[in-house]
């Protein structure tokens, strides 16, 4: 595929900011677009969309195979920017960084090397200079110890938080003593402060005039960047490290697929192949919940699930004919006054639970599933009870990284022996979480593992946020006991119906 992957040394150096605007600028420039994000991460995706208002989506090698990362690419790309388009992949953490701290696996290099891209490596240039040739150097001549001979794609380097003096006179060093091309640099912007939070940066929506601040962004790229020099890097034919993946046929449009609410996702997530929608499925999606994976709706969609968006914060009730419900991560415990407060959803929800309704509810949809969630201005507020327990925050980070999540017994949706991938990230627990838990959580070095998800009737909860595609198995049970219910449903209204002529 063409296009390029922005990484970098280490979190923190600039990565978000030099994707951002590079996109600002081919958009400009008329260039057809598909943005990327290696990992699990969530919120990043969320800003490549209101820059280039078409779909992002994760690429993960941990959650997905080589050959499937590539063919998810490849289709995103086709789908969004046709043949000719262009993909650019944001880094996750530094360069090399993997598993557990110790492997490669799940890196930006790894992706570099199925995607057979060419990497750029931003640099932070402050309180630097000289030095920095050392540090390019370093990561030129480096491949992790189980890799040698694999390479590491590093092409290109752009510069963070330099001038245009500096920026030159390093040009001229580096590329005379090294193999890399300089392809520009990123001046020191006061006016840009995107801020972070306990799970990473705010989100795009609570930044004010986000898209004033990205053209402003684009406008002052446009002239500290090779941008020309990027597109040719990344049209250069490289080979990718592993077999061919093909996926990239342009997914067609359903009809029927008409929300209830706004759906967030520019590009419909539906497949090729998908089956004709079959039962209706709620997503969560607001200020509070927003944390999906684009392929997790794609999977539903192609089993059969007619996705319609609703507002735990500003709906009353959930759309008409409901069949399943999903709760997404997110920002609960930010708005957890706001939730409590629309006591009407809260016992629609709970009421829906009690009548056998299916749900998967992950991170923060599992915060609102409890009794009581502590909100982060220390108070306690009501939520929709389905679960005993409250949800409550540490200083620091509960569970964090990559995980497998099996079950020891046959369940609804995941049989005993059955794993599917996941990711945990949070700082929030709960008082009752290791009670009735139904699966177990495994690092993927097997040394440790913790009790995970709660069941109750239908539903399925916990603080794991499942990549669905990683056990095809898990969305298609959950298809068809939500189409269960559905007919269940059916079956008492005709009952009803019945008694009701009876009195008559």
């Amino acid at each position: 595929m063409r296009g390029v992957l922005i990484a970098a040394p280490s979190s923190g150096s600039g990565k978000t900011v030099a994707v951002m605007g590079l996109l600002a600028v081919l958009k400009q420039k008329g260039v057809g677009l598909a943005a990327f994000k290696c990992g699990p991460d969530y919120i990043d995706p969320l800003f490549h969309r209101k820059v280039l208002e078409v779909e992002s989506c994760n690429l993960d090698s941990f959650f997905l195979p080589a050959d499937q990362v590539r063919a998810l690419a490849e289709r995103t790309l086709a789908e969004t920017a046709g043949p000719e388009g262009f993909g650019v992949v944001e880094g996750v953490m530094g360069y090399f960084d993997g598993l557990g701290g110790v492997s490669a696996r799940g890196s930006s290099w790894e992706i570099a090397q199925i995607l057979g891209l060419p990497a750029i490596l931003v640099v932070d240039g402050r309180g630097a200079s000289l030095s920095l040739a050392a540090l390019i150097q370093g990561f030129l001549n480096y491949a992790p110890a189980d890799q040698t001979g694999r390479g590491n794609r590093i092409a290109g380097v752009i510069f963070n938080r330099v001038g245009g003096g500096m920026y030159d006179v390093l040009k001229k060093t580096i590329e005379a003593e090294l193999p890399v091309k300089c392809l520009g640099y990123i001046p020191k912007m006061d006016w840009l402060n995107i801020e972070s939070r306990h799970l990473g940066l705010v989100l795009p929506d609570e930044i004010a005039d986000l898209k004033g601040l990205v053209k402003r962004l684009g406008k002052e790229l446009e002239r500290t960047l090779d941008w020309e020099g990027i597109l040719a890097l990344g049209a250069e034919e490289r080979a990718a490290d592993t077999g061919a993946g093909s996926g990239s046929e342009k997914a067609a449009e359903s009809p029927e697929a008409v929300n209830c609410r706004k759906n967030p996702f520019n590009a419909s997530p539906r497949g090729n192949g998908a089956a004709r929608p079959s039962f209706r499925l709620a997503v969560a999606m607001d200020e509070a919940f927003c944390f999906y994976y684009r392929e997790n709706l794609r999977a539903l969609e192609d089993a059969g699930a007619q996705l319609c968006y609703f507002s735990p914060i500003h709906d009353c009730k959930l759309p008409e004919q409901t069949d399943g419900l999903l709760l997404g991560g997110g920002y609960p415990e930010l708005h957890a006054g706001e939730l409590a407060a629309n006591q009407e959803m809260r016992e629609c929800i709970r009421r829906a639970a009690e009548d056998g309704m299916p749900i998967l509810a992950e991170c923060g949809g599992y915060l609102y599933l409890l009794d009581e969630l502590e909100g982060a201005d220390g108070a306690v507020y009501p939520m929709a009870g389905v679960f005993e327990g409250t949800g409550q925050r540490e200083d620091k980070l509960r569970q964090f990284g990559y995980i497998t999540v099996s079950s020891g017994r046959d369940g609804l949706y995941l049989k005993q022996g059955e794993t599917v991938r996941a990711h945990e990230f949070h700082y929030w627990h709960c008082t009752r979480d290791s009670e009735r838990s139904v699966m177990r959580a495994v690092k993927p070095t097997g040394r440790r593992s913790w009790p995970a998800m709660r069941e109750k009737k239908r539903v399925l909860a916990g603080f794991p946020h499942l990549y669905y595609p990683s056990c095809p198995e898990f969305v298609r049970r959950f298809g068809e006991q939500c189409r269960q219910y559905d007919n269940e449903k059916n079956g008492k209204l005709v009952e009803r119906n019945a008694d009701i002529a009876e009195c008559d």
